[in-house]
């Protein structure tokens, strides 16, 4: 607070003073003379507000104030190896005016971005990164580095490349490891599934490679491998060929799969009508075998009766004869079986030598 109120005020102040200063000095020697003027210039009525402002101005450069997401290194001209020890943390802190200066280093993220697009990198135009696998194939790799300034190694950071830590330091680190860990891998390997085994190999060479730095890796990314045009166009000719062996392969099964629908439903239909057959089989033996058990019963009951009722097979082998005999049964002594003529007339047939009986 008291560092930026000081950043506010003072060029204000000195500002009013060399105006009012100046304008004292113009009028006095237009009234009194320029040596008078001069004089006027070392009285105390000029030197106290100077010293009073000088001051001021000493105070501001020996307050620096050290914003949370930053981290200060000293270079001192009073210490022996021309830096302080211990770098500043977050807060105001005081120094030797004109004798030390402080070196602000942000703390926070920071992403250093390769990229073959022209507005996309850190760098205007193509700064990606061209090396070659191990097969002689040139390859094309964008990719992002994720860090943070090490509080603890700053110093060592500023020591070995001051603010030129990203240019001189991280990029080519980027670009040389990029270079050593594609060369261990075949393009085709490159343009497979072990791109995942490269990104990782990569982010373990970097943060090996940053360690004690002053430098802390968080990630890295791949963000894309560009192959060149004779490349690109084989796989894409024999991405083509292979979607054809596919295509034919699907329609094969598609035929296999219909095929075996059929054979299946045919299996189904002959299994059901083989169990409609055995059901229908089963049902008439069944049938046909309650039916004898029926008749053998009846056969059974019907000798019953006629073991009880000799008679009965008379009475049955009349009941059988023609349906147009018209008779009347009489006992054994009655002498004669006459016809009944109501039923001859309802009837209208003559009576023949069958109407009449003698028994």
């Amino acid at each position: 607070m008291v560092h930026t109120i000081l950043d506010f005020f003072i060029p204000w102040i000195w500002f009013f003073f060399i105006v009012a200063t100046l304008y004292d000095f113009v009028r006095t020697a237009w009234q009194h003379g320029i040596w008078v003027a001069i004089k006027r210039l070392l009285s105390v009525k000029i030197l106290l507000p100077f010293l009073l402002v000088f001051g001021l101005s000493i105070l501001k450069v020996s307050l620096v104030f050290i914003y949370p997401q930053e981290v200060g290194v000293v270079v001192s001209m009073i210490s022996k190896k021309g830096v302080r020890e211990e770098p500043f943390h977050a807060g105001l802190h005081a120094i030797v005016p004109l004798l030390e200066t402080v070196v602000i280093y942000p703390i926070y993220w920071q992403t250093y971005t390769m990229s073959s697009r022209p507005m996309e990198g850190e760098k205007l135009g193509d700064d990606s990164i061209i090396t070659r696998t191990a097969d002689g194939q040139e390859v094309v790799i964008d990719c992002s580095f994720v860090f943070v300034v090490d509080p603890e190694n700053v110093i060592k950071l500023h020591i070995n490349w001051q603010e030129r830590y990203i240019e001189d330091f991280i990029r080519p680190l980027i670009r040389a490891t990029a270079r050593t860990y594609i060369s261990q891998y075949t393009v085709g390997e490159v343009n497979s599934d072990k791109r995942g085994e490269i990104k990782v190999g990569l982010e373990q060479t970097l943060i090996h490679a940053t360690k004690n730095s002053g430098i802390i890796f968080q990630k890295f990314f791949l963000r894309n491998i560009a192959f060149t045009a004779a490349y690109a166009e084989s796989v894409e000719k024999k991405q083509m060929a292979e979607q054809g062996i596919v295509q034919k392969d699907y329609e094969a099964k598609q035929i296999e799969n219909l095929a075996k629908g059929e054979a299946a439903r045919i299996k189904i239909m002959a299994e059901a009508e083989a169990a409609a057959i055995l059901i229908k089989a089963k049902a008439e033996a069944q049938a046909r075998l309650i039916k004898a058990k029926a008749e053998a019963k009846a056969l059974r009951l019907i000798e019953e009766v006629v073991e009880n009722s000799p008679d009965i097979l008379t009475y049955n082998y009349i009941d059988k004869l023609s349906p147009n005999i018209k008779a009347m049964l009489l006992p054994n002594n009655a002498p004669l079986i006459l016809p009944l003529p109501r039923l001859l007339e309802s009837d209208k047939i003559p009576p023949s030598e069958e109407d009449v009986k003698v028994p």
